[in-house]
């Protein structure tokens, strides 16, 4: 097996000290241009790379961004990270990952501790942070952005507006003239959950209209399709707001399975506009949420964080918009 070629080879076929070649690798400005093209040559000549960790050393910095999040295979999740992912390789930085098991303040902790073991140069914590702590105790102040956490937490945010998302939904049920608008709500413990609840239940106040009981799923399309099950024994549901699309599927099937068909019986609209949405039978009416959108530009924000500490960002709110398809229409 042949032996990876070192910093001492690109010195050697570049006929300069092994010193110059670190000095062109860290873009230090006092290098000429024809030395600083000859280094580079021989490092493609070499096949050289250069290792992270002496990198590193040299800069202080490991060119890393280190992403807690929840352990879930969501699509949200899964789509901010993307965003992520690709805003960092734009950047010439790479991504390490840490999960959390739960969302209590200890497992966030100790996700955040791994990753500052790697020596990560900043944070973006894609997770839905909801205590109010001071998140310098919790990162020990290192650049850290989160992504639809508390703003309490941190200035540095990143997060869509939750309440105006189910504004916008319960609104747009109620302008195709339904009395009321049911709503199946995400576990109370995620801020956003709690955001949508807040937007639709003011929505309807608004409204003057009646404020049914709120029925609660998981995430999954198992728990939308329990609470629709429930849902279509009720004659006088004829609109559904739900917080999530994937729970919205399941809520469809259990109306069609009881005989209550969408969007003639019941209208629904779901969350997220994931990419499946537009496939549902029928479309689905949605409140799109830009996950990988959201991904850059916490990647965004995170390394001018990292470029200058004393940066100044107000949190970033990203406005959601209703995308219309079949799933919803005026109440016969």
């Amino acid at each position: 097996m042949s032996r990876a070629s070192s910093m001492s080879d690109v010195a050697r076929v570049a006929g300069v000290s092994a010193q110059t070649v670190s000095r062109v690798l860290s873009d230090h400005p006092n290098v000429g241009a024809a030395t600083r093209a000859r280094v580079r040559a021989a490092v493609e000549q070499t096949g050289y790379r250069r290792n992270r960790l002496a990198r590193a050393l040299v800069t202080g910095r490991s060119r890393t961004i280190g992403v807690v999040t929840h352990e879930t295979d969501f699509y949200s999740a899964s789509a901010i990270l993307l965003g992520i992912q690709t805003a960092a390789r734009a950047s010439g930085y790479f991504v390490s990952t840490a999960t959390t098991p739960s969302l209590s303040l200890d497992a966030i902790a100790t996700a955040v501790e791994r990753l500052m073991d790697q020596g990560v140069d900043g944070l973006v914590l894609a997770v839905p942070v909801r205590e109010d702590v001071s998140l310098g105790d919790l990162t020990h102040d290192l650049p850290t952005v989160v992504v639809d956490g508390m703003r309490s937490s941190a200035t540095e945010v990143v997060a869509v507006d939750q309440v105006e998302a189910g504004r916008v939904a319960t609104d747009h049920l109620l302008g195709l003239g339904h009395d009321t608008v049911w709503h199946v709500a995400g576990p109370d413990t995620w801020n956003d959950a709690m955001g949508r609840t807040s937007g639709w239940r003011a929505a309807l106040e608004d409204a003057g209209r009646l404020v049914p009981p709120v029925l609660y799923g998981d995430w999954t399309p198992a728990s939308g399709h329990r609470n629709g099950t429930i849902l279509g024994r009720m004659p006088e549901v004829t609109a559904v707001f739900v917080a999530s699309d994937e729970m919205a599927f399941g809520v469809i099937r259990a109306l069609a399975e009881l005989g209550r068909r969408v969007p003639e019986d019941v209208s629904v609209v779901g969350m997220d506009d994931i990419a499946l949405a537009p496939y549902a039978a029928p479309p689905l009416t949605t409140v799109r949420q830009p996950f990988r959108d959201m991904g850059r530009r916490a990647v965004e924000h995170v390394l001018a964080l990292v470029t200058d500490p004393e940066t100044v960002h107000e949190p970033e709110v990203v406005l959601p918009r209703l995308v219309e398809r079949s799933s919803t229409a005026p109440r016969g």
